[in-house]
């Protein structure tokens, strides 16, 4: 049976980019793939799945209205689709969520989810959510905080280097208003006693 699979992390672990590698690995072997990405995130091109390392790839835009489960049956209805693959899943509403549980169930469409678990404020992302809820296979790929250890968390920064604690949950954004950090220098950041400026000496006392 086709699996739903979420993999998870912090921001700048190279979801991306692993997700790049595992389609080009079905389409190297002659399988079909659709992609999928948030209309929202307007960082790179539109309609693009990028990675930080430079590689891109053609994607369809998804937003709150999109119905993902009536896109993939029909496409796959034309011709089959091998897997498909969903980049900035946190953005996934808990509907779109349950669509593509079903084209796994029903369609028979393996469906790999690459996203944040948490927000700015350690909050779960209702997509991130319902996903940890249902998906068949939790994943998470590690990044790294300042001080070297795992990074599980997202600080929003200001220019100043501060951790911003309040707030629209979705801003998009890259490494000018956001920074990976393990649980304690998270907690310290958002405290405002730690300035996010200070990478040296978060390093030095590891």
């Amino acid at each position: 049976m086709a699996k739903l699979y979420f993999y998870y992390a912090s921001m700048n672990a190279g979801k991306s980019t692993t997700l790049l590698q595992a389609d080009f690995n079905y389409r190297e072997r002659g399988m079909r793939t659709m992609l999928f990405t948030a209309a929202i995130d307007d960082r790179f091109a539109a309609r693009t799945i990028t990675s930080r390392i430079g590689l891109a790839q053609p994607a369809i835009a998804f937003d709150a209205a999109t119905d993902l489960g009536k896109c993939i049956a029909a496409e796959h209805g034309r011709a089959k689709v091998d897997c498909v693959l969903v980049d900035e899943a946190q953005f996934l509403s808990e509907a779109q969520v349950t669509q593509l549980a079903h084209v796994c169930d029903v369609v028979g469409v393996p469906v790999l989810a690459y996203g944040l678990r948490t927000d700015f404020q350690g909050a779960l992302f209702p997509g991130s959510a319902r996903l940890l809820a249902v998906a068949d296979a939790l994943i998470e790929i590690k990044s790294v905080c300042l001080c070297g250890r795992k990074a599980t968390m997202n600080a929003r920064v200001d220019a100043s280097g501060r951790a911003v604690s309040e707030g629209a949950q979705t801003e998009i954004g890259g490494n000018d208003r956001y920074v990976a950090l393990c649980r304690r220098h998270f907690a310290e950041a958002v405290a405002g006693t730690l300035s996010l400026n200070t990478a040296p000496e978060i390093a030095a006392e590891a």
